[in-house]
């Protein structure tokens, strides 16, 4: 079946003598990989380089008994120019496509995160705090995939926990004062934790405005990544470039 739809390049690599494989995050159908095939050879081909992190119509022969698909087309739409100056934004970028390409299964289409992934790239071109901004990507992401940490009330008593909040790693979500856990649990503040709350029922425009002292964003930093290595099971390469 030959489709067409728009996707961004989360990444490629080379593939035999001339060709390359990239995976896409694409709003119809989800993760997608494709071969380009000739485009090292004449890259003249394609109107896109497959820049990671670029996005491009794409039209390909979707194949019924392979997760790699042939890539007849692929334009280039937005290549996102104003944060590829910059290094940390850069980083930043390579970073939400790792998140996404880790967190998304194959071929399962979600609109949310597409447009997700589509604001924050936008938004990393004229941001003045990428640290922000990659936060407020991971909260909406985990969000928005089902894996959010359970901040509403205690995770072990279901009691609203009101003062000396501790964060369980292993349960997902908060304890109380009371109850224990078998791993160490971090202390986290209420500012914190109503941080995380605020961006994860707002919208990402109402997201962006709020405020953060540093010592929130340092908590976060600390809480957020060990949370995703935890779950994950494994380390996102980009993550020890961001600052």
């Amino acid at each position: 079946m030959i489709v067409k739809t728009e996707g961004i390049v989360l990444k490629s690599f080379d593939f035999r003598e001339t060709s390359r494989i990239a995976t896409f995050f694409t709003r119809d159908f989800g993760k997608v990989k494709g071969v380009l095939k000739g485009i090292r050879k004449d890259p003249r081909k394609f109107g896109s380089s497959i820049e990671k992190f670029s996005v491009n119509d794409i039209v390909y022969y979707q194949y019924r008994n392979s997760d790699i698909h042939l890539v007849s087309h692929c334009d280039m739409k937005d290549f996102f120019s104003g944060l590829r100056q910059d290094l940390e934004r850069m980083t930043a970028a390579s970073y939400a496509s790792e998140l996404i390409d880790t967190l998304m299964p194959a071929e399962e289409q979600n609109l949310e995160i597409y447009g997700l992934m589509q604001a924050f790239l936008h938004a990393l071109q004229s941001t003045s705090d990428v640290s922000k901004l990659v936060q407020t990507f991971q909260i909406k992401i985990l969000s928005l995939s089902g894996f959010q940490p359970h901040l509403e009330a205690c995770v072990s008593c279901h009691k609203i926990v009101e003062e000396h909040p501790r964060f369980s790693l292993r349960l997902g979500g908060l304890l109380c004062g009371v109850c224990k856990d078998n791993a160490e649990a971090t202390p986290i503040s209420l500012g914190a934790v109503a941080s995380i709350l605020h961006i994860q029922k707002n919208n990402w425009e109402a997201a962006l405005r709020l405020g953060m002292a540093p010592f929130i964003k340092k908590e976060l930093k600390y809480v957020l990544n060990h949370f995703l290595v935890f779950h994950l099971e494994r380390h996102l390469r980009s993550t020890r470039f961001l600052s």
